[in-house]
């Protein structure tokens, strides 16, 4: 049986698309690890927006059992009555 060898250019060829692939597959799992990151301070972000809704519903409360309802200048601190 004849021993069949690819030329040099073949082989290297052959090397450059091994080693482009490893660098595909590297950056899909830099690219995933960063998403687990990400998707860990949006959890984080979503747990925050629900306290600071909680925190201010209160406030919200706190202020219209002490002012009654209305609007609140936030420049001049006025409550403008809503009845």
């Amino acid at each position: 049986m004849e021993k069949k060898v690819l030329t040099e250019e073949e082989l290297q060829t052959l090397k450059g698309y091994q080693q482009q692939e490893n660098n595909l597959v590297f950056s899909f799992g830099q690219i995933e690890y960063q998403i687990i990151g990400l998707e860990s301070q949006k959890d984080d972000l979503i747990e925050a927006k629900q306290k600071f809704e909680e925190e201010r519903i209160k406030f919200a409360k706190v202020l219209t059992e002490k002012y009654g309802d209305g609007n609140i200048n936030l420049e001049t601190g006025e409550i403008i009555s809503s009845t």
